[in-house]
């Protein structure tokens, strides 16, 4: 981190001062992360913790930046940067002078170790159901084309019979999904499930945490509430994740493999 420290000297700061400005922040990280269930952390966050006692302009960047430094060198986590996605709805239609409006940003923590170092050592196996959870769940949306209604985790089976019309392959892959989550223990229609609690409560989870956002649509039957995958979905190392999570359960099951090939 010395070539980070290096670049404070134009703030007029003792090395001291930045090391404590950068502890602060990866301590906030740590807790944050571990109090919220990884929730992203916004951006605003870190800066008020800088800009409380110091009024440099460009302080903030340098110290988030000496804090990804320490993040990674000293615990092993990346603390990646997302910026925040806007419902596909509110994308529409858009005149060029918001094109200009800054994004917000967010930073989310991600684990450096190799993924069997990982479920070895750190995986803590009461919570890795959740995770389970969340990839079945976005992959779901993924393969509807990446939105869907609200009501799908309850009338998802409803929902599998329309696409079975079409005979398509989607409709397949996403029965598998479903048939996993059915493994797990949840059924459509469950409103208090033992380990995931509330199903509905469940998938705000998955909002807060930003894997899906909710888009209010108005249509000629009223207004329609869909899921839709979000940035922390979209991000580079989840989405490849998920994409090969949906290949292994396809090549994994085999009882649908002839009906992937009709």
């Amino acid at each position: 981190m010395a070539g980070a420290i290096q670049d404070f000297s134009q703030f007029d700061i003792s090395k001291e001062e930045i090391d404590k400005l950068v502890a602060e922040v990866v301590r906030y990280v740590l807790f944050k992360t571990h109090q919220n269930s990884g929730c992203p952390i916004k951006r605003e966050e870190l800066v008020q913790l800088v800009t409380k006692n110091y009024s440099q302009r460009a302080l903030p960047a340098h110290v988030i930046n000496a804090a990804k430094e320490k993040l990674s060198n000293a615990f092993g986590y990346e603390l990646r940067e997302l910026l925040r996605c806007r419902p596909s709805s509110a994308t529409q239609g858009r005149s060029t002078q918001q094109t200009g409006v800054a994004e917000a940003k967010s930073y989310v923590l991600i684990s450096q170790l190799p993924a069997e170092v990982y479920k070895k050592y750190v995986e803590d196996e009461n919570s890795a159901h959740l995770s389970g959870f969340t990839f079945v769940v976005i992959s779901i949306v993924h393969l509807a084309g990446g939105k869907i209604p609200e009501g799908f985790l309850f009338s998802i089976m409803i929902w599998f019979h329309v696409l079975s019309l079409h005979k398509s392959y989607y409709a397949s892959v996403v029965d598998i999904l479903w048939r996993h989550l059915k493994r797990m223990g949840l059924c459509e229609t469950d409103a208090s499930h033992p380990v995931f609690g509330n199903a509905k409560q469940a998938l705000e989870t998955l909002v807060q945490q930003r894997y899906l956002q909710k888009d209010k649509v108005n249509g000629p039957e009223g207004n329609t509430l869909f899921y839709e995958l979000a940035e922390r979905a979209l991000d580079g190392p989840v989405s490849e994740k998920m994409k090969e999570y949906i290949s292994e359960v396809l090549f994994r099951d085999d009882s649908h493999f002839v009906i992937l090939m009709l």
